[in-house]
């Protein structure tokens, strides 16, 4: 049986569209206050003005997850207001020219910054809001980072393996605070980050995806399952994928 989350404050990064879009509607639809991070305000906005509309309670903070500065600035903000119980570090990317032979020093850096620097960021400022009354961190890691192909690209593929590694050793030296770490990686997802793909993805394809909306249904499981249940880690993957 899962718990209420009626009291509780969640923080969404990568919060304005996709899996970070439905997400923080689930979690708010289940009683969570939610605070809202990505580098765009208007779609953090839209998603905050669609709680507010259901009864719920939002609270926008944009800002660049893979600022260490602007990390700290929201995490700061958090702290000050009361508790934070659940983390959802979605924020992430990728680009459509991802092979070797296409990558530059300054595009590998904007993926290593967006899909593993951020996550850590993220993690280390939660850590010390969590160590009081323990809580509940979930990352998106990616189907990418368990089943080696070349379509998410090396770079990607790299960062997001280390998000997995990541959320392991936070249980590690963690879980003694009552702080549970749990890496959920999805495989192909119906999000607007599908435009990124090398090539174009037709509707026959995309209609065989997940869903931000099942990705979120998961996210609420984890984040209302009793703090004495530690997952560490969920797999998941269209059923159709192959054909």
């Amino acid at each position: 049986m899962t718990q209420s989350l009626q009291g509780k404050t969640a923080w969404i990064t990568g919060a304005g569209t996709g899996i970070g879009e439905a997400s923080a509607l689930a979690l708010a639809a289940a009683g969570a206050s939610v605070v809202l991070s990505g580098r765009r305000r208007e779609p953090l906005d839209s998603v905050a003005g669609r709680v507010q509309a259901n009864g719920g309670e939002a609270l926008v903070m944009p800002g660049d997850m893979s600022d260490a500065r602007a990390v700290a600035e929201i995490a700061g903000a958090i702290g000050q207001r009361g508790r934070l119980d659940i983390l959802f570090s979605n924020a992430g990317t990728n680009i459509p020219r991802r092979r070797w032979d296409e990558l530059t020093p300054e595009s590998i850096a904007s993926l290593v910054n967006a899909n593993l620097n951020a996550a850590l960021y993220v993690a280390s400022a939660c850590l010390p809001l969590m160590r009081k009354d323990g809580g509940l961190m979930i990352h998106t890691g990616s189907w990418a980072a368990h089943f080696i192909s070349a379509g998410p690209g090396g770079v990607y593929t790299a960062a997001k393996s280390a998000v997995v590694a990541m959320s392991h050793t936070i249980n590690l030296e963690e879980n003694v605070n009552n702080i549970r770490s749990c890496v959920l990686s999805p495989g192909d997802v119906h999000t607007p980050l599908m435009n990124q793909r090398p090539m174009a993805i037709s509707a026959e394809m995309r209609a065989k995806m997940l869903t931000p909306a099942d990705v979120a249904d998961i996210v609420l499981y984890l984040a209302g399952l009793p703090d004495r249940v530690c997952i560490n880690e969920v797999i998941v993957g269209p059923t159709r994928a192959g054909g």
